[in-house]
């Protein structure tokens, strides 16, 4: 990373540290741009320029929450399917308390069920994040356009991590601690993941050739 590249990113970091703080102390709702724009000693049009959406500025994990499970997919060894890698992936990122699917804490996770606007936008992230894969889906089986058979199954795959993240953000205002949420989280996991194992286990498997590395899709 370059030197203009670094203070960009610097200037990233802070704008949504400040911003953080503000929201966690006051509420989303109550904090404007300019005050975040202060607090960060940044002008109110550097702000918008990272961030063009207010809502993005609390929720700073956009592009990573709606490419993870695609990217997943993606990512899937040798004869390996998306339903096996999703779940392999979902259940490491439990393990870590990883707070993309939820593990934010008990002040983030009630600044955002208390907004509209958060709860409206995380929606969104939802929704994108389900397109996102069905769109991998289609790429790695070779679907036609139009076919309807990837956004079925990015709909389902995608209603578990849409359940258990709000199920997670449930459990952490509902004061539980992190290891106690995740035990619980995972164990749900494996149970809507057996549920679709019988209609999904042959879907989008990663054929593997004679050198053992991944063949392109057709």
């Amino acid at each position: 990373m370059g030197l203009r590249e670094m203070k960009k990113q610097q200037t990233r970091e802070n704008i949504s540290h400040q911003a953080t703080r503000l929201f966690l102390r006051h509420g989303f709702d109550r904090v404007t741009i300019a005050d975040v724009a202060a607090a960060a000693q940044v002008a109110k049009m550097t702000v918008t320029n990272y961030f063009p959406r207010k809502e993005d500025l609390a929720l700073d994990l956009h592009e990573t929450f709606v490419s993870g499970p695609a990217r997943t997919v993606a990512e899937r060894a040798p004869g390996e399917s998306a339903l096996t890698a999703l779940r392999r992936g979902l259940l490491d990122a439990v393990d870590r308390h990883d707070p993309v699917i939820g593990f934010s804490g008990a002040e983030f996770a009630r600044m955002i069920t208390d907004s509209p606007a958060l709860v409206a936008r995380l929606r969104e992230f939802h929704e994108e994040r389900e397109t996102a894969l069905a769109a991998v889906l289609a790429e790695e089986t070779g679907a036609r356009p139009g076919d309807v058979l990837p956004r079925l199954v990015a709909a389902q795959l995608g209603g578990v991590h849409r359940v258990l993240f709000q199920e997670t953000l449930r459990r952490t205002l509902d004061g539980e601690d992190d290891h106690t949420i995740a035990a619980a989280v995972a164990e749900s996991a494996r149970l809507a993941f057996d549920l679709l194992e019988p209609s999904l286990a042959a879907y989008a498997v990663r054929p593997v050739t004679r050198s053992g590395r991944p063949a392109t899709p057709r």
